[in-house]
């Protein structure tokens, strides 16, 4: 396995390569990560992984500086798995002040784009040009950032773009919460307590199979379970799962999407729904 840090370097590892499987991470890799990377492992003959913090993607007062960056370890996890690492600089990944910025669609200002203004247009530029720079045939992303995946996937569309977009289930832990580099900043009793947040999702899907159709009194009634445990609620969503769309009656391909803070850790989760 290879780490490399420079364009120049990348360019030139990968310039035969001809099956190459992508996974975009920010590090601090937990199984989550590493299922997507096996996943990428059965979809190519080079495994690429890159390891980057985007700062364009985060917020004025979001946790850019304390995002844990965890190289090392995250480099002995991928032994075996991947064939090249790739971990630039800021400078190298923006060898210039960022003028030009992929503009996504319109969902991207509502759910988590409502609460985190202009965090998809900075997601959706770092993954154009790691894109550009990496050159898949294939791209693995986790379904636990179901939004991120669905604007990804309309902009490999709309630029057409020669890349496989996969969309990988969420992974968790055995009490059923999705696994998040976030994770580690609950306390040990927000920990104990984060487990209401999938299973508040449960609850809204198992009302859903059951034939409610008051999605309005199910989003509420969710909210309102999340703010009587101490959860600070940004939004419970049920939304079509093309293209995140508020549903059309009769429709069959649902997701419920959450959003919360328990303490100071924002938290994020989905399920989806076949009716």
């Amino acid at each position: 396995m290879q780490t490399i840090k420079t364009v120049a370097e990348l360019r030139a590892r990968l310039a035969n390569e001809k099956s190459v499987a992508f996974v975009p991470t920010m590090g601090n890799l937990h199984e989550g990560h590493i299922e997507l990377v096996r996943m990428a492992r059965e979809r190519g003959s080079c495994v690429v992984v890159s390891i980057f913090v985007n700062p364009i993607q985060f917020g004025p007062n979001e946790d850019f500086d304390k995002y844990p960056r965890t190289l090392e370890a995250d480099c002995a996890k991928l032994q075996g798995l991947a064939d090249v690492v790739f971990s630039p600089s800021v400078d190298e990944m923006y060898p210039e002040q960022q003028t030009l910025f992929v503009e996504p669609p319109p969902i991207a200002t509502e759910l988590c784009g409502a609460f985190r203004p202009g965090h998809f247009r900075g997601v959706a530029t770092v993954v154009l040009k790691l894109f550009n720079l990496v050159q898949p045939q294939v791209a693995i992303f986790g379904k636990k950032d179901y939004q991120q995946l669905a604007i990804i996937r309309q902009m490999v569309i709309q630029f057409n773009l020669p890349v496989e977009i996969v969309g990988a289930e969420t992974a968790r832990a055995t009490d059923g919460l999705a696994l998040s580099s976030r994770n580690q900043y609950l306390s040990a009793q927000e920990r104990t307590e984060a487990v209401f947040l999938s299973q508040t999702l449960i609850s809204v899907k198992n009302a859903l199979a059951a034939g409610e159709v008051g999605f309005a009194k199910l989003e509420q009634e969710a909210v309102a379970a999340l703010a009587k445990t101490g959860w600070q609620v940004e939004y419970v969503a049920i939304r079509s799962q093309d293209g995140l769309c508020v549903p059309e009656p009769g429709e069959r391909k649902l997701v419920v999407l959450v959003a919360a803070r328990l303490g100071k850790t924002r938290l994020i989760d989905n399920l989806e729904v076949c009716l």
